[in-house]
């Protein structure tokens, strides 16, 4: 059905349009404007006033002009078809396909503005997800249903570690002993080509391809399409997990592009800024994206978020961080230190935190010592800071025998637990063992944080058989402090 069309626009103001408000005209309806060329290009109702409709152009505004364009409000929000021909496919961000195969055969379109998730619908998220990473199952554990961004910096190898989580993901059904795979919904927003031909080789090579949705906004894009992009990547993935019972990995990248658009089209409104430029309206409008993930009671489906954001100049209280990090559970960071080291994947071990671990770990999910051992490490690893700053200041000569012993706690940790391959997958009883050899370094009256029955049944067996690790010289000296075991 064709919309109701006006002739004119009132001004021009980059990527947004004015014209004379129409009626019955609604907010982020779908909007064609013609140039004098009849040339086409669509955008949505960003502002109404009784006199003027804002309308945001997905493109250029190259051939437009005042007296001879025209508006045709198609009277309907911009939509997604969706169907089980999704998986496989790559579109644009607008929902449009970009791999040469046409439109998916169904005919149901969907909002890509969604709707918010009734509280009381929601179920709790419980289920472990085995990323195969030691320091994210062993101390930052992601949850089915949790949305955990990933703050990096400009060179940190946040898109490698996001790769390989996309190739390991997986969730453990110990009471049948089997793991049940994800589907992956990928959205790339204002990413250079190699960034989107990094993801799309990876997915070819480790055989994910046919069961990822590519959602690709890149850099050469007009930039008010990355406001569009993650909405109809998350239409997508709510269509998969809750219409087809899926689970549904959801990673988008970079958010600070999309942030950076939101401000380009906030400041061409005219709009009062808020800090650093953004609109005072980040914070709803993050929440919007991120609180499509979740659990819905009645689907065996679900949603599980990793955003990965670069935070300018390594800040993490730049606003883009600051707000994701109070709307998320959590957040993974990605330390300039370590990865100068050469340890990957460089997750910071202090900063980092997932606010739902406690609740999807311990006996009949992970392992029964996994809270005590998670807690140990993070106790440990914050004296080995502690001692590290004294070091720096008055010599490591100086050092107490105590301290030493953190020191070199400290090396092995790094290079034992933290640091693995880019294709090395580790189940969870291999990350919390690795855990206990490195925690055999330290006295037992320094393990405050574990149960002795713990300590009797899994650290015994590496304080019995210490080996001395290439990467921390005099280990069994450590082991020889450890109050008789």
């Amino acid at each position: 059905m064709r919309g109701v069309e006006y002739r004119g626009l009132t001004r021009i103001e980059g990527p947004v349009v004015i014209t004379k408000r129409s009626r019955n005209v609604g907010f982020n309806e779908v909007v064609a404007v013609y140039d004098r060329d009849e040339g086409r290009r669509l955008g949505r109702v960003v502002d109404m006033s009784e006199d003027w409709t804002a309308i945001q152009i997905f493109g250029s505004n190259t051939g437009l002009s005042a007296d001879d364009s025209r508006v045709e409000f198609l009277g309907k929000p911009m939509e997604l078809r969706v169907g089980p021909g999704l998986l496989g496919r790559i579109f644009n961000g607008l929902g449009e396909p970009i791999d040469g195969y046409g439109n998916i055969f169904s005919s149901t379109c969907l909002d890509v503005n969604g709707l918010p998730i009734n509280p009381f619908a929601r179920t709790y998220p419980r289920d472990f997800i085995q990323t195969g990473v030691s320091s994210i199952d062993g101390m930052n554990t992601l949850i089915r249903g949790q949305k955990l961004p990933i703050f990096s910096g400009n060179g940190l190898p946040h898109n490698r570690l996001a790769a390989q989580i996309v190739r390991q993901a997986k969730i453990l059904n110990t009471a049948e002993g089997a793991a049940e795979p994800f589907v992956v919904v990928f959205c790339a927003m204002g990413v250079k080509y190699d960034v989107a031909r990094f993801f799309l080789d990876d997915f070819e090579r480790s055989g994910v391809l046919a069961n990822v949705v590519v959602f690709l906004s890149l850099a050469d894009a007009p930039s008010l399409e990355r406001l569009v992009a993650p909405r109809c990547a998350l239409t997508a993935a709510e269509y998969l997990a809750y219409e087809r019972n899926m689970h549904v990995l959801v990673v988008m990248t970079d958010m600070t592009n999309y942030c950076e658009a939101l401000r380009e089209v906030s400041s061409i409104r005219g709009e009062v800024p808020s800090r650093k430029g953004y609109p005072g309206y980040l914070y709803s409008d993050l929440a919007s994206l991120y609180e499509r993930a979740g659990k819905i009671s009645g689907s065996s489906g679900s949603i599980t978020q990793i955003p990965i954001l670069t935070m300018p100049n390594d800040d993490i209280s730049h606003p883009i961080p600051d707000l994701s990090g109070y709307i998320t559970e959590g957040q993974i960071v990605l330390d300039r230190e370590l990865s100068q080291k050469g340890i990957y994947p460089p997750v910071a071990g202090l900063p980092s935190l997932s606010r739902l671990m406690k609740d999807g770990i311990g006996e009949g999910m992970t392992r029964e010592d996994h809270k005590d051992v998670s807690s140990q490490l993070f106790a440990a690893y914050s004296k080995v800071k502690q001692v590290r700053n004294l070091s720096s200041i008055i010599g490591e000569e100086e050092l107490s025998d105590a301290d030493k012993r953190y020191l070199r706690f400290g090396e092995l940790f790094e290079q034992d637990f933290l640091t693995q391959g880019e294709f090395e997958d580790r189940d969870i009883g291999q990350t919390l063992d690795l855990g206990w050899k490195v925690l055999a370094t330290l006295p037992r009256e320094d393990l405050l944080r574990i149960k002795k029955e713990y300590i009797e049944k899994y650290m015994n067996p590496f304080a019995a058989n210490a080996v001395l690790s290439p990467a921390s010289e005099g280990w069994g000296k450590g082991v020889d402090g450890l109050g008789g075991l």
